[in-house]
């Protein structure tokens, strides 16, 4: 079991980034699973993105100061790659190319994007090959 359930934050641009982590998720098997309006929260709107559970959430109010990173593990090298490149087209930053990152452990292979936000995002295999 994992240690934590999930994990929420404000982003500056609700729509643009919910639109951003729709298709930035799509080759990771990661999708929209909820979204909760402001009528139903007393005044902001949140979406939760996952595989069975919503697990990420983004909503609106007030942003975070500062860069927040959050890792997402996959099961391939592949999906990985497949990330990073629909993360690109979907308007993120290049971060970190996916590639080994030994400094980690033999089989950390990793890509890392900046959402419109800034934050660090990356999806990672953990797996030797």
């Amino acid at each position: 079991m994992g240690i934590l359930d999930h994990i929420g934050f404000a982003v500056s641009d609700y729509a643009a980034s919910k639109a951003f982590y729709e298709k930035a998720f799509e080759p990771i098997g990661i999708t929209l699973l909820m979204e909760v309006g402001a009528e139903a929260t007393g005044g902001e709107s949140h979406c939760g993105f996952g595989r069975q559970f919503p697990e990420f959430w983004i909503g609106t109010g007030k942003p975070l100061a500062g860069c927040l990173h959050v890792a997402f593990t996959v099961d391939t090298r592949a999906e990985v790659d497949a990330f990073h490149r629909a993360a690109i087209a979907a308007g993120g930053r290049d971060n970190g190319a996916p590639g080994l990152r030994p400094q980690y452990h033999p089989s950390y292979y990793g890509a890392f994007i900046l959402d419109p936000d800034g934050h660090n995002i990356e999806a990672v295999c953990h797996k030797a090959t």
